[in-house]
């Protein structure tokens, strides 16, 4: 007999990822402004790290003291175009 895949294991796993994500009441949207071409490689990291693909996209992320760092590190390339939640 050949055994079956245990796919329940797998459900539980996912299930539980999706509960355990809180989402924050506040949250922050931010505009890639300038290209980071002639920019530190550090400073393209945090351009990806935040989750921007492409330049004068606007992104909708947590209002987080990790998030406001890494705007902090690059406000040359990013800015906070508004600010939601309490």
């Amino acid at each position: 007999m050949a055994k079956t895949p245990n796919k329940t294991r797998a459900s539980k796993k996912s299930a539980a990822k999706k509960t355990t994500s809180k989402k924050s009441a506040s949250t922050i949207q931010l505009k890639w402004v300038r290209s980071a071409i002639a920019t530190p490689m550090q400073h393209k990291k945090v351009v990806k790290g935040l989750g921007f693909t492409r330049l004068n996209q606007i992104i909708e992320r947590p209002d987080t003291p990790a998030i406001r760092g890494m705007v902090a590190k690059v406000p040359h390339l990013v800015e906070i175009v508004r600010q939601e939640g309490a």
